[in-house]
């Protein structure tokens, strides 16, 4: 990857508003690509019809615009990796999840809802994994010519990965250095759905493949789908294909832990949304930081010092500074050590 040229993505789900710490991705995106003279990639990850929001895309690009932070390729403007929605991107997903098939890396699940939600009521806090795949209708249960005639007859089925018993993955993080995970704390996870849409886990290892991402800046929530992720880059492309990863730390909220969120704004009474958001189901307005009279350069400097500093003291950052002194090497918990960070406006 050090010969490589720098690409990075921000990545996110049109279901709302854009939360303070999606723009702190961002931000720290486009400041490493800038850096190091790289492409900044958008990527809209809208594989869950269920969850989209009528506008929130067009919200998200009227966000980065208004901070400055516009990205090198995108649905708005192009690109060579194009489409860069995954909803356009569909056909593309199936393909990688028949080849885990055929290498017995995931294999077909045919359970019902109602099957499902009889193993959740008979197995407290059930899940779908090594100890329990035995026990569903899958094909390592039903024989090969009754798997065949399953597909023949178009049953509905997902396709899970088949995650080992007891095996260690690592992964070298550019914040926590070396990190190890148990395959067997991990559950099957679903790659593609019954409608043919791929999940989150199985389209951010195509499309970051696909799209030549060097670097991966995400929120350390996603730690736990880390070894998901590893085991699908080994499998499909191999471990020296895959971006470094910098999972960064959570904004808590000011009063306590937790994470931040839109409803701790509207209790304590201060922006956490870049822009006025209006949920277009409720009609309820969330006040942004642009609403209350913030400059953008005063946005982004704040969110720059919420996980960085370059070890001077300075606080007051112009963007071109932020993309001249950002670096990893002084990049987050230098101080804190895994702490997240308190919001505190």
């Amino acid at each position: 990857m050090k010969n490589k040229k720098v690409r990075v993505r921000f990545a996110p789900s049109p279901t709302g508003g854009l939360h303070l710490g999606g723009v702190r991705t961002v931000l720290f995106n486009y400041l490493f690509a800038r850096q190091h003279k790289g492409t900044f990639v958008v990527r809209i990850e809208d594989t869950d019809q269920t969850r989209f929001v009528e506008g929130a895309e067009q919200y998200i690009f009227d966000c980065l615009q208004w901070c400055g932070l516009k990205p090198d390729e995108s649905p708005v403007n192009g690109g060579p990796f194009a489409p860069y929605r995954q909803s356009e991107r569909k056909d593309i997903y199936k393909q990688y999840a028949l080849q885990l098939v055929e290498k017995g890396y995931a294999y077909y699940a045919f359970d019902t809802p109602e099957a499902l939600d009889a193993q959740r009521k008979a197995i407290p806090n059930f899940q779908y994994n090594h100890q329990t795949r035995r026990q569903c209708t899958n094909s390592l249960t039903l024989n090969p010519e009754a798997v065949l005639e399953k597909l023949a007859g178009n049953a509905p089925y997902v396709i899970r990965i088949k995650m080992p018993e007891n095996e260690t993955v690592t992964c070298h993080d550019l914040i926590r250095g070396t990190v190890e995970f148990n395959t067997g704390l991990s559950d099957d996870k679903v790659l593609l759905k019954a409608d043919g849409m791929p999940t989150y886990h199985l389209a951010v290892v195509v499309d970051d493949y696909l799209m030549q991402i060097t670097h991966a800046f995400r929120g350390e929530e996603w730690l736990p789908s880390a070894p998901v992720h590893i085991l699908l880059w080994k499998y499909l492309f191999g471990l020296d294909k895959m971006p470094q990863w910098a999972h960064l730390p959570l904004i808590l909220k000011p009063d306590g832990n937790g994470k931040l969120s839109k409803r701790d704004g509207e209790r304590l009474g201060f922006p956490v949304f870049a822009m006025d958001w209006t949920d277009p189901a409720t009609g309820n307005t969330t006040t942004g930081f642009k609403e209350r009279g913030f400059l953008p350069e005063a946005f982004v400097n704040m969110l720059a010092m919420l996980g960085w500093n370059d070890g001077s003291g300075q606080e007051i950052f112009s963007l071109q500074e932020l993309i001249e002194k950002f670096s990893e090497t002084v990049f987050f918990l230098l101080e804190f050590g895994s702490k997240p960070y308190i919001y505190r406006p």
